[in-house]
């Protein structure tokens, strides 16, 4: 047990990195990889309290175990004792995969904790776990393959995983489908695997997002949550595990990484393959902890949007496939008059694209619709002073398409036998470079001749037989997994386009929110949220979301009264309102519009820019009754002077009245002016008589309350019907 070469042993003290209140410790040891000793809140006490941490928290040795404690590595496997999901997983042409590195170094560079290490045959490891300036913490992981052995390396595996402790008891994690993304679900951390993975070819619709555990009742602003992401748009798992006998010094873990096919990364020597990076965040102040450190850390990036998100008018529910030159100038016509900066052409312009059934990959424009080409409408909607985009779904093709006929070798699939058709498409093969060269030339093409100011980027399947062909050993042709390289490829495609094209900017539109996670968001401007623009369920959908996704990336738009996918009826003020929650827009005939409405509508987009730079910017609280049936939704600035709530009944509640809710995240040693704000919509009420405070809130003035009242007590909720709702804004005096 005392023995300095046991691989248990430390050999130096621990490596520490801390930031923002959250603290990674590594120790190096003998003969191994370094051992988390601690993931979570920053030790007073520096670097005491880490080395008292190696020395007193070692776990004992039950009976029918390892005759010694073991430790959790950043790199967890056999050879540590550990037998959950491993960190690495491989072979070299079927030899025994598991591992034991040597030549292991752990230094501290700034707030990052660089690990590489070698293995005796043949393998470079380097792991990188990167502390930001909000204490997200970022794990990159590559491994190389050094071997001059003929046999490649096979990578079945390189995941990142870290500790969770014993009060970490309950896990939320996120499922969905199309039109409902984002639907939470708890459960307790009990032993075994509790495994999240998507084989989907694309992130999907049912991606948790972030799985997350936390202490027992964790909400939005309570409780102490550890949560992994991993930022990958292609297959990929998460992972919350627990065995009886722990986790080293630890309880359980928790992890995340691309989930590989067999044979789809097979390293040559030289070759190396880098694993997307995983994400862990850390809070003791609950959900909204952690959307704050994420929300802070995207806007902390190069390229995030700098300038304020234009108002979208998106024509798809407003015309469908009828794309009438003079009802797109009229449309354009009225989003100009009611406040619109930005005007988005959706589908059915090019090709034989009639209906959903033909033209996919055709890219250019259709001579049958637009006799004089796109001009016409581009320099009207650009003459109205607004921006001009437009809808792509450069990864998909029909058979009933010119590109096809063309070129059936670059549809991804098979070569006996093409995949299961979904929405009548296939995929375009981005990984053979002639494919996605004549896709990034014609893109290209009409974005220069158009000066076209966003793309609207679409990915309507997920991915079935995703191979492609490819020369074996030996010679014969064989299928291989392809989602990994096309993944790449993706990426590089929409950075080849940008990299032309610099004031471009990309939705990431995948049949709604089917593709959404933080590596896509490094490629594109803000993602899709759902297909749905019903607004009584964009509310919970939204409200998910944003656990991840910061309200500018988010798109959030006014639909038709009668929502397409649920054919549900849904008030124009609860319309406008869930719309404020992140990049406003509309997707409506508003040329078919009352005159009241349009005035509605107009004061909506003055309301929305005018508190753009609030929601935009502040920090998201969260709050709700008990009963779960009315959600308090707020953005607080950063010194706290200014907040905006909205407050939503979704469906009827089991108490007659509300009664009063808290407004989280306000100054209590301040005062407010609170003011509701009839732009965002007057709700409808069932009541006799309103709150006290509800009629002076009416005034510009507003009524005044204490920061401590709000934060503590709140306001009593009007008794409103269901899918109502109103805007609080909130001002210090």
């Amino acid at each position: 047990m005392n023995d300095p070469t046991h691989p248990s042993q430390p050999t130096s003290s621990p490596v520490v990195v801390e930031s923002a209140g959250t603290a990674l410790a590594l120790e190096p040891r003998a003969g191994g990889l370094p051992e988390v000793l601690h993931w979570g809140p920053v030790l007073e006490g520096g670097a005491g309290s880490y080395a008292a941490l190696s020395a007193l928290t070692v776990a004992p040795v039950p009976p029918s175990a390892l005759d010694e404690p073991w430790p959790l590595t950043v790199l967890p496997g056999e050879a540590d004792g550990w037998s959950g999901t491993p960190g690495w997983a491989g072979h070299r042409g079927g030899a025994a995969g598991a591992v034991r590195w040597s030549d292991v170094t752990c230094t501290a560079e700034g707030t990052t904790a660089v690990t590489r290490a070698t293995s005796p045959d043949g393998i470079r490891l380097e792991l990188r776990h990167a502390l930001d300036a909000h204490g997200v913490l970022r794990v990159d992981a590559s491994v190389t393959n050094t071997s001059d052995a003929e046999a490649p390396l096979d990578v079945s595996a390189l995941r990142a995983i870290l500790p969770l402790p014993l009060r970490a008891d309950e896990v939320l994690d996120l499922t969905g489908r199309w039109c409902r993304e984002r639907s939470p679900q708890r459960s307790r951390l009990d032993h075994g695997t509790h495994l999240r993975a998507s084989r989907r070819g694309r992130t999907g619709h049912d991606a948790t997002l972030l799985l997350m555990a936390g202490t027992r009742g964790f909400d939005w602003g309570t409780g102490e949550v550890w949560a992994v992401h991993t930022a990958w748009s292609g297959n990929h798992e998460h992972l919350v595990e627990s065995l009886p006998e722990g986790a080293g010094r630890h309880h359980a873990v928790l992890g995340g990484g691309e989930l590989l096919a067999p044979g789809e990364v097979r390293l040559a020597p030289g070759e190396t393959y880098a694993a997307p990076t995983v994400v862990f965040v850390h809070s003791t102040e609950g959900l909204d902890g952690l959307s704050r450190r994420l929300h802070r850390s995207l806007r902390a990036r190069a390229g995030h949007p700098s300038r304020p998100r234009p108002v979208v008018l998106n024509t798809w529910e407003a015309v469908y496939f009828e794309t009438d030159l003079d009802h797109l100038r009229s449309l354009a016509d009225t989003a100009a008059r009611v406040g619109v900066e930005r005007f988005v052409l959706d589908d059915g312009w090019f090709g034989g694209r009639r209906h959903d059934r033909a033209g996919l990959g055709d890219w250019v424009v259709s001579r049958e619709v637009w006799p004089d080409g796109m001009g016409p409408l581009v320099d009207h909607v650009k003459g109205l002073g607004l921006e001009f985009g437009l809808w792509f779904e450069p990864e998909m093709v029909n058979e009933d398409s010119d590109l096809v006929r063309a070129h059936p070798e670059w549809v991804l699939g098979p070569a006996e036998g093409a995949p299961r058709e979904w929405r009548w498409q296939q995929l375009l093969d981005l990984t053979v470079d002639a494919a996605r060269e004549q896709l990034l030339e014609r893109i290209s093409a009409l974005v220069a001749e158009y000066g076209i100011d966003y793309i609207k980027w679409d990915h309507n399947r997920d991915l079935l037989e995703a191979v492609h062909t490819v020369e074996g050993p030996g010679g014969p042709r064989v299928d291989a997994p392809a989602v990994h390289a096309h993944t790449l490829a993706f990426y590089r495609l929409l950075d080849d386009l940008r990299a032309r094209h610099p004031r471009l900017e990309i939705e990431s539109c995948s049949s709604g929110g089917g593709r959404v996670d933080l590596e896509v968001l490094d490629h594109t401007d803000r993602i899709w949220t759902s297909d749905c623009n019903d607004a009584l369920e964009r509310a919970s959908i939204q409200r998910w979301t944003s656990l991840l996704v910061p309200a500018e990336l988010m798109g959030t738009h006014v639909g038709p009264a009668t929502a397409h996918t649920t054919h549900r009826t849904v008030d124009l003020g609860f319309r406008t309102l869930m719309a404020l929650q992140g990049h406003a827009g509309l997707e409506w005939d508003i040329s078919s519009c009352s005159e009241e409405e349009l005035e509605r509508i107009t004061a909506w987009t003055a309301l929305a820019r005018e508190l753009r730079p609030l929601l935009h910017s502040g920090d998201l609280v969260r709050s709700e009754s008990p009963d779960g049936t009315v959600f308090v939704t707020g953005t607080v600035d950063a010194d706290r002077g200014r907040a905006a709530y909205t407050v939503a009944r979704l469906v009827t509640g089991r108490d007659a009245t509300t009664g009063a809710l808290p407004l989280p995240g306000l100054d209590p040693r301040r005062s407010y002016a609170v003011r509701v704000r009839p732009e965002a919509g007057a709700p409808a009420v069932v009541q006799h008589g309103a709150p006290s405070w509800w009629e002076p809130a009416l005034a510009a003035d507003g009524v005044v309350v204490p920061g401590s009242v709000l934060g503590v007590v709140g306001l009593p909720v009007p008794v409103l019907g269901p899918a109502q709702g109103y805007l609080l804004d909130v001002r210090a005096v």
